[in-house]
C-alpha cells in the first residue's frame, strides 16, 4: 500500500460537477493498493494516518493528529501511485490491484478509519474525480508499507 497524504485547510472531489466528498482542516489522502496488502497493512496504515503529528501545537512545532485538531480525511483511490516509468514513456500498472480487489481493501481502510473515530470523507471510486486542496504548509509525505 502507498499513500501520499497532504495537511489541508480544506479538500473536495468533484465527480461530474457534484461534489462528492469535501473536508475543511485535516488530511487528503490519495491511497493506492496493491494485490498483496492484507488487513494488517490496511490497519497499520490507518493507525499511522490517524496518529500522523502534522498539525501545530501552541508553540508552533507539528505535535498534534488529525483527530487532536477535531480535523477530517479525505480519501481518494489513486491506482496510478504504483505506475512504473522505469522502462519507456507509458506508465505500466502492473503493481496496482485490479479495481475488483482495490475497491475492498479501500472500503477497508475507509472503515478502519471511522472506527479510530476520525471523520472521514471520499471520492468516488472508479470515477474520473476533480481533486481541489489547499495545501496547508505545504506538508506532504509518501507512505507505504
Amino acid at each position: 500500500m502507498r499513500v501520499v497524504v497532504q495537511r489541508v485547510s480544506r479538500a473536495s472531489v468533484t465527480v461530474d460537477g457534484r461534489v462528492v466528498g469535501s473536508i475543511g482542516v485535516g488530511l487528503l489522502v490519495l491511497a493506492g493498493f496493491t494485490a498483496g496488502d492484507d488487513d494488517a497493512t490496511l490497519t497499520w496504515m490507518a493507525d499511522k494516518l490517524v496518529g500522523l503529528r502534522l498539525f501545530a501545537d501552541a508553540d508552533g512545532k507539528m505535535n498534534r493528529s488529525v483527530a487532536d485538531v477535531n480535523g477530517a480525511i479525505l480519501v481518494v483511490s489513486q491506482f496510478t501511485l504504483y505506475g512504473d516509468v522505469q522502462r519507456g514513456r507509458r506508465p505500466s500498472f502492473i503493481h496496482a490491484a485490479g479495481p475488483d480487489i482495490a475497491i475492498l481493501r479501500y472500503e477497508r481502510l475507509l472503515q478502519l478509519l471511522r472506527d479510530r473515530g476520525v471523520s472521514v470523507e471520499t471520492g468516488e471510486f472508479g470515477a474520473m474525480m476533480d481533486v481541489e486542496l489547499v495545501n496547508d504548509g505545504p506538508v506532504t509525505l509518501t507512505i507505504e508499507r
